[in-house]
């Protein structure tokens, strides 16, 4: 971003002002690069103005590009020069100039997520590096995105029920539970089509870990460069969907399918009202594919479906099933008042593309308990996938009731607590509340808790999950900081 006289803020890429446009269209790219699979999607966006703020009006999709088998260069790395040369002939196929993108979300998964894959898909992306949200997901926030991107958030809102969303890749099975357009619980599993593969002659070219504890349990033998029993291998796929449905269905379990957890299991104490499915297998489940890639794919499909449908709840479609990811991240802009904003050292800023966590906070009692807090906020960081502490997150919080020294002190103490794992490396401690408290909350962290990290807390805006935020520098003739909030963007959302 760039900033001119009077503090307006500007698009740095399109040079166009926030304060004179009350409507802006922007190109977006979403980019998903997963174990098994790889995919974009080109996106036109309508951002209209609300108060101080844009929101998305409206999302057109553009070019949905082709489904890549993920391409490797040996087991574990994958091949980014096979994968830029689908990328670029993707953006050909589309009719679109990278140069013309307005913003975008990279999506890394699975082994994609490993550091040496990373920085080289990162290094495909360098150009357009500051327009983008990048994300490397984990199981926590994979199942998460796989949630909001196939549409069960937002059923669960719509038909006032609890909506089990499915969604069943190449390696793993995500399970999340969705309430009243919340997130009740999630898990993972070693379950997937791809983890064990075959060539055009039908002799297995890969096997995962999880396939050759399936093929010991089945009695099936799997090996490289060989057929697999036809019988055997219908065995093991009936079992991978039985422990898959025990995992979705039962409030405890065997110790076999308790192995294969990557996530700690669902309580299971209440049965879903619907069922919905996504990623590449409930391509089959649902109708939408009928081709073989070599997998698993199909008969999986066929052995879930017909347990669910036994089981009772009804079987819904999903929004998006294979590209049940976002389509991109829109961006709009807030200039925060400066009179209550608290930066500290200012040479801490600018700070870009920081994830945004929003606890539920327990806020509006009249005492404050630190270690609920503290308890919230680490929730929230291990449904993110940001538990590790290895970026620094920023908190979003909104404040009621009194500002007591009482209640401040306990608040800033329980999310000190809560972050310890980011803080505990130097990285800056920042806070984003709706009210006007800032100030008050960031001098009590430097004064009263000592704390040695530089610390960031501003306020007047409110963020929500899956948005990112870039806080610009002061501007010297108002004291205020400018900020842009990327909000991921979902299918149907």
């Amino acid at each position: 971003m760039a900033e001119e006289a009077g503090g307006r803020v500007f698009f740095s890429g399109t040079g166009r002002s926030l304060e004179v446009e009350d409507e802006i269209r922007l190109a977006s790219v979403g980019v998903d690069i997963g174990s098994s699979t790889s995919h974009l999607v080109f996106s036109r966006l309508v951002l209209e103005r609300l108060d101080n703020r844009y929101v998305v009006a409206e999302r057109k999709v553009l070019h949905e590009s082709q489904i890549l088998l993920t391409p490797y260069s040996d087991d574990s790395t994958i091949d980014a020069d096979a994968l830029g040369a689908f990328f670029e002939a993707q953006y050909r196929l589309a009719n679109i100039d990278p140069a013309a993108i307005d913003t975008g979300a990279l999506i890394l998964t699975g082994v994609a997520v490993r550091r040496s894959n990373a920085r080289a898909i990162g290094e495909l992306f360098a150009d357009q590096a500051g327009k983008f949200v990048s994300v490397s997901a984990g199981d926590a926030l994979e199942a998460t995105l796989a949630a909001y991107g196939s549409g069960a958030v937002a059923l669960s809102i719509r038909e006032s029920c609890r909506v089990m969303n499915v969604d069943i890749g190449g390696g793993t099975s995500k399970i999340a539970v969705c309430e009243r357009g919340e997130i009740a619980e999630i898990t993972a599993l070693d379950i997937g089509a791809r983890i064990v593969s075959f060539d055009s002659d039908g002799r297995v070219n890969r096997i995962e870990e999880a396939a050759r504890r399936f093929g010991e349990e089945t009695g099936l033998s799997l090996q490289i460069g060989r057929s697999a029993d036809a019988a055997g291998l219908e065995r093991m796929i009936e079992r991978m969907a039985e422990r898959l449905f025990e995992a979705m269905s039962r409030p405890s379990l065997d110790p076999r399918t308790a192995a294969l957890a990557r996530l700690a299991p669902l309580r299971n104490d209440l049965k879903p009202d619907i069922v919905t499915f996504s990623g590449g297998v409930s391509e089959y489940l649902y109708g939408r594919e009928t081709r073989s890639f070599g997998d698993l794919g199909e008969r999986l499909a066929r052995a879930v479906l017909s347990r669910v449908r036994a089981w009772g709840p009804r079987v819904e479609r999903s929004d998006e099933g294979i590209r049940a990811t976002v389509i991109g991240a829109s961006q709009y802009t807030v200039q925060v008042s400066g009179g209550t904003i608290f930066v500290e050292p200012r040479g801490v800023l600018p700070l870009r593309n920081v994830p945004v966590i929003a606890p539920e906070l327990p806020l509006d009692e009249e005492s404050i308990d630190a270690g609920r807090i503290a308890l919230a906020v680490r929730a929230a960081l291990r449904r993110l996938d940001l538990d590790s502490g290895e970026r620094p997150a920023a908190l979003c919080y909104r404040w009621r009731e009194a500002a007591s020294f009482a209640r401040l002190d306990a608040f800033c103490r329980g999310v000190a607590a809560g972050l310890a794992a980011c803080l505990d490396r130097g990285l800056p401690l920042i806070l984003v509340g709706d009210g006007d408290i800032g100030g008050l909350i960031g001098i009590h962290c430097v004064e009263q808790l000592r704390l040695p990290n530089p610390v960031v807390s501003i306020d007047g805006i409110t963020l929500r999950e899956f948005d990112f935020v870039d806080i610009g520098e002061m501007i010297p003739a108002s004291g205020a900081v400018p900020v842009v909030i990327k909000s991921l963007v979902f299918p149907g959302s």
